[in-house]
């Protein structure tokens, strides 16, 4: 049994972190201290003094653990990182830290390629963001995808007898793999990516405009047109700029926002003296707190993880331990510059008073009043679209429960819980290679860490048998205790119409559940028509436009994922079926075949003397190859 009073004793006086646990272990607080003894002490000392935030965290301490460290500036950063392995109750928290996506030009690479990522090493590639948009981020890279032909695949060593790919072939890409691209022509294009990237496009727009006119006095209109559609672009992307700056500096301007339903920070980018964009990253926290902590949590969190810190950051308020947190700023920048990713430098953290800076912080200062209205209004739509949704989930299972009088699962109005809906789809080519699939949505949201495949095995060709094989095999094993299917839903919707709906509830009877089955039945233009129940009744979603839309989504996610896992099932199978047939070729040299040739065409033209040069091969298998490719 953990004493408190006796364990709080024997806590040492150095610095270092320490973790409050409920009754469950888990963890509800992290926290660092210069002395452990005296800060710990002072959570159940004079309760009736404290916050209602930390007197509610203290009614749940079960047991608390430390760890000590060397300075404060160590357990400021052991902080950080707990709080990100944790995610405890009573911490302010920066919601859905790792969703946020970046773009990566990888520079270790002999032919850097630009990707998405979501995941900030520090190394020697340069990282972009992080960006709140994704479709941003999408539209940033189509508009490079059409100005560079990049190098597209992550290979890094090409065989001699590689064949190029669609890529090559189309121009959007300069044929690394077969040795025709020439690198330094190539490294200026990474050049005036990350200019672009960078916010500094004035001078790739005026190398655009030379090849335009180039291309226009010679009389090659459609390449000149190519050329101003790129110029468009960039300038469409500059036009997102809010402002600009006399002298050229990078400057972060964060402003705290607390609104009726949010927590914020607005983090403004100041690149190269022009403000570039906005990006709005949430926070969560369990209760109210000031301008102040939600700033210093933010600063805490956030930079930690970035390959990169502008030179000046400006603020509003003074945050909670600004000194220790402009410690940890220059900390960040010299392990940055250790790493290659910065240049060296020193971040100032500071509130402007006067001149053209203290202007742009006032300017965002306004720019967030007007945001926090309009976040909450969306708020307030998300909110009345989210009861009404929840609504018409609750009618089709009072629908489905009508009918069937043995389900008594009803969602009641005041439950906050979000209502759980599994949805089932079968994707198969000529009945072969059938595969099912399950997508799992939490009110709209859809729980991807829950989706699951099927690969059919006993009803192949059967669309009835195959989604009995699936519900059975999911059934089982939630009533065998598997943790990835122990959460049932509170309706199911399968893809089909009358005959897979009662296919299901077959199962369904079998296992003696009494969750809600309905059908998603499309039209002959495949789109969502109609709700099916178990007696064959429908709900016509034409005069339904928010259900139609729910369930249209759900039928369109659950039917990508299923062709999704049955092109990459039937691809696996077809790369491999012909080796299969081929006398002495087992999987071991099937596998070496394919990582030297690259492709079944290839194996085909191969020469004796080259399928010797693969691993594995000797004679006979080599002239079995020769033999079976004649044939």
């Amino acid at each position: 049994m953990f004493d408190i009073s006796e364990e709080l004793k024997k806590l040492p006086t150095c610095p270092g972190v320490y973790m409050h646990k409920d009754r469950l272990g888990t963890v509800i607080y992290v926290g660092k201290a210069i002395n452990l003894r005296n800060r710990v002490r002072q959570y159940f000392r004079n309760s009736s003094q404290h916050s209602p935030k930390v007197r509610s965290m203290v009614s749940n301490i079960a047991e608390f653990d430390y760890i000590t460290c060397g300075t404060e500036m160590e357990a400021l950063i052991l902080e950080c990182n707990l709080i990100k392995k944790y995610m405890p109750k009573y911490n302010i928290l920066l919601k859905d830290d790792k969703t946020y996506p970046y773009i990566e030009v990888t520079m270790s690479e002999e032919f850097p390629r630009v990707i998405r990522t979501r995941e900030v090493k520090r190394d020697e590639n340069r990282y972009f963001g992080p960006y709140s948009d994704s479709t941003a981020v999408w539209r940033i890279l189509k508009m490079i995808d059409e100005m560079y032909p990049l190098k597209k695949c992550s290979t890094l060593h090409f065989p001699e007898n590689t064949r190029p790919c669609l890529n090559y072939f189309i121009g959007k890409c300069k044929g690394i793999c077969v040795g025709k691209a020439d690198r330094e022509e190539y490294l200026e294009m990474i050049r005036d990516i990350l200019g672009i990237l960078g916010g500094k496009d004035a001078g790739v727009i005026r190398k655009l405009e030379g090849k335009m006119m180039e291309a226009s006095d010679a009389l090659k209109y459609e390449e000149a047109a190519k050329y101003r559609d790129y110029i468009r672009a960039l300038r469409s992307l500059s036009e997102k700029q809010r402002a600009t700056m006399v002298r050229e500096h990078d400057i972060d301007i964060l402003i705290p926002i607390r609104t009726h339903h949010n927590q914020i920070v607005a983090q403004y980018r100041v690149r190269e003296g022009k403000m570039i964009g906005r990006e709005i990253i949430y926070m969560n926290d369990e209760t109210e707190s000031t301008r102040e902590e939600l700033l210093s949590a933010f600063l805490k969190q956030y930079y930690l993880s970035t390959s990169r810190i502008p030179k000046e950051v400006i603020v509003p308020v003074h945050p909670e331990e600004e000194d220790l947190i402009s410690d940890l700023l220059n900390h960040i920048d010299e392990m940055n510059a250790k790493a290659g990713t910065d240049v060296p430098h020193k971040t100032r953290l500071y509130i402007p008073e006067r001149g053209e800076k203290k202007a742009i912080l006032d300017m965002t200062l306004a720019d967030s009043v007007e945001l926090a209205r309009s976040l909450d209004e969306r708020a307030d739509r998300d909110e009345e679209r989210k009861r009404n949704l929840r609504q018409k989930i609750s009618e089709l299972i009072r629908r489905a429960a009508e009918i069937d009088e043995s389900i008594p699962r009803l969602l009641e109005e005041d439950d906050e819980e979000e209502y759980r809906v599994e949805a089932y789809d079968i994707s198969s080519m000529n009945g072969l290679d059938t595969v099912g699939a399950m997508v799992v949505y939490e009110g709209s949201r859809p729980v991807r860490n829950d989706y699951r495949k099927f690969r059919i095995r006993t009803a192949e060709g059967d669309d009835y048998g195959s989604l009995q094989e699936v519900m059975y095999r999911r059934l089982k094993r939630a009533r065998e205790g598997d943790p990835g299917f122990s959460r049932y839903p509170d309706i199911m919707f399968i893809d089909g119409g009358l005959g897979q709906v009662h296919a299901v509830k077959t199962v369904m009877d079998a296992f003696r559940l009494t969750i809600p089955v309905v059908g998603l039945a499309k039209d002959d233009a495949h789109r969502t028509r109609a709700v099916v129940f178990t007696d064959g009744s429908e709900i016509d979603l034409k005069s339904e436009p928010l259900l139609f839309s729910y369930a249209g989504n759900i039928q369109e996610e659950v039917h990508r994922f299923a062709i999704t896992f049955h092109r990459g099932t039937r691809g696996k199978k077809m790369t491999h079926s012909v080796l299969e047939e081929i006398p002495k070729i087992g999987p071991k040299r099937r596998k070496a075949l394919m990582e030297k040739f690259r492709s079944i065409d290839a194996i085909r033209k191969a020469s004796y003397e080259e399928l010797m040069e693969t691993e594995g091969m000797n004679s006979q298998a080599a002239e079995s190859v020769l033999e079976f490719f004649q044939q």
